[in-house]
């Protein structure tokens, strides 16, 4: 787990320029690959365009290689996920970039390393990031794209939304009691111990945080200061620890509360049998992180049949098997597809959720950015 997630702010910049590891080298024609059969991959919006899956196949193996970025192995089972399309597709070489870089880092390093082989083919990026760079992205509909609620995808592909899950605490509870409510995070007994998933003017899942803060305090998600102020509250106690939370930090005890999404947060359990996931009752705070291709893909192909192979069944439950509930989650509950243990197995949802509208997370992104350094310093 990291704070690679970028996907709150309005206006995100990154200190500097990412370069991609390994020997970049110019593309003649970046963006476009013409498969064996003619087609141009890099304008292809649909397997229909390549002819049929077979043909799109075809074209990745032909062009050896995907370029995925900020994917670490350990969110959402992404490990598993990529060793299984490696070995499906051992011609296809997957380079796997940068996987701690936030939303916005990804989206620089397509810029930085336009019309370079190392240049990112596909994000998975916060929804912030995602509607702010629509400019960046390639329009494509997956086959199972019916499938997919319309109020997680793009009209016209150019981003959809793959997996989410509940802003949550997790916590030790060898250390600290079950927190019942948020507030109670302010005693003195979880003194410098309580951290958040990065910057929330940077990081998608401490903007949730904040979120969920909100509506946990009274307020809604056309205003954060209830959040923004829970967060100050917290630094006033002295119980905001201001460390990058990692798999590492929780490991070692650092971090003993975190907050993070549950399926981030349940994969914790495996290593220390004393960590616990909460989700508060009453309102809870749900996101979706997005899929993307990016329009320069140096392998354009490979992008395409890794969106394909992201939203396929088998996919959609390797995904809920690292605690996340899949886009595609209530059409193959339906279907008979899910795998239902596993589904079983997820936290109980909160009796009310909220998603913040494109809207309201702007204007979240711009009171935070006026706000949030100075609410905790």
């Amino acid at each position: 787990m990291t704070l690679r997630r970028l996907g709150a702010a309005v206006a995100l910049t990154t200190a500097a320029a990412l370069t991609l590891a390994g020997c970049a080298t110019a593309v003649a024609s970046p963006g476009s690959s013409t498969d064996p059969s003619g087609t141009d991959a890099s304008t292809a919006t649909s397997v229909a365009d390549f002819g049929t899956f077979a043909d799109l196949e075809a074209a990745a193996k032909a062009e050896g290689a995907l370029n995925v970025i900020a994917l670490p192995r350990d969110w959402a089972n992404y490990g598993e996920i990529i060793d299984l399309f490696t070995s499906r597709y051992p011609e296809i070489a997957v380079q796997e970039q940068s996987p701690d870089v936030s939303s916005a880092e990804e989206i620089q390093a397509a810029k930085t390393n336009q019309g370079l082989d190392t240049a990112p083919d596909v994000f998975d990026i916060g929804l912030t990031v995602a509607l702010q760079n629509t400019d960046v992205f390639a329009p494509y509909k997956v086959q199972t794209w019916d499938d997919i609620p319309d109020a997680l995808k793009e009209s016209t592909g150019l981003f959809v939304g793959d997996y989410g899950g509940y802003m949550s605490v997790g916590y030790d509870s060898s250390r600290f009691p079950e927190p019942a409510e948020i507030t109670d995070l302010l005693g003195s007994e979880y003194k410098g111990s309580v951290a958040i998933n990065g910057d929330p003017t940077q990081a998608g899942a401490a903007f949730a945080a904040v979120g969920l803060a909100t509506v946990q305090n009274g307020g809604t998600l056309d205003d954060f200061q209830p959040g923004i102020d829970f967060f100050a509250d917290l630094q006033k106690a002295g119980n905001l620890l201001k460390v990058d939370v990692t798999t590492g930090t929780i490991s070692s005890g650092e971090t003993p509360v975190v907050f993070d999404w549950d399926y981030l947060n349940a994969t914790h359990a495996s290593t220390n049998p004393d960590w616990k996931v909460k989700v508060f009752a009453g309102t809870g705070y749900a996101g979706y992180y997005n899929q993307a291709i990016n329009k320069d893909a140096p392998h354009p192909a490979a992008a395409r049949l890794w969106q394909e192979f992201l939203y396929s069944d088998e996919v959609q439950n390797l995904w809920l098997k690292g605690g996340a509930r899949p886009a595609r989650m209530e059409a193959m509950t339906t279907a008979g597809t899910i795998d239902a243990d596993l589904a079983a197995a997820l936290p109980a949802a909160p009796a009310t959720t909220v998603v913040p509208t494109e809207e309201q997370s702007t204007a979240a992104g711009t009171l935070l950015g006026e706000k949030w350094a100075s609410a905790v310093q």
